[in-house]
């Protein structure tokens, strides 16, 4: 892991939204370089600020990470993430899209954004499991997400 990384987020509970958006059976992930040894593909999304509701946060990292403008939808299934030094609580929502093009975005904090993809089922298979969040060992497509429900520590 990237020591700035550890210094700005490490060692404190972060809470983080992170949204589920599905276009032709493809689902959308960004790489983030730096919280392991290669690629790192999640759902976009990010922390929520102080003050922050978690739909304004999720449309805010949406813009920041992808280009997209999205309406944020129904709340999916929550997530402990404890890799330390890192601790989130990760709650995920179904999103659309309503506006904006893809773009490769990026964290305002640390830059560690690589690029921003939509992924076929069969292409996420592909990828080593150190490369996918916790939760993309879980379920890959849209189907499979639509079954999770409640919270998985990851």
């Amino acid at each position: 892991m990237h020591e700035e990384i550890a210094k700005i987020y490490g060692e404190r509970l972060r809470i983080r939204v992170c949204g589920l958006l599905f276009e032709d059976e493809q689902l959308l992930l960004v790489n983030h370089q730096g919280l392991s040894a290669g690629d790192f593909w999640v759902p976009p999304g990010g922390g929520v600020e102080y003050g922050e509701s978690m739909d304004q946060a999720l449309k805010r990292e949406f813009v920041e990470e992808t280009g997209l403008i999205v309406r944020v939808n129904e709340f999916a299934f929550g997530c402990e993430l404890i890799m330390p030094p890192l601790h989130a609580i990760e709650l995920f929502f179904w999103v659309n899209r309503t506006g904006g093009d893809l773009i490769h975005g990026n964290d305002p904090e640390l830059k560690i954004i690589s690029e921003s993809k939509f992924f076929h089922t069969h292409e996420l298979s592909t990828l080593k499991k150190d490369a996918l969040h916790g939760i993309l060992q879980r379920a890959q497509s849209k189907r499979d997400f639509q079954q999770l429900t409640g919270f998985y520590r990851i």
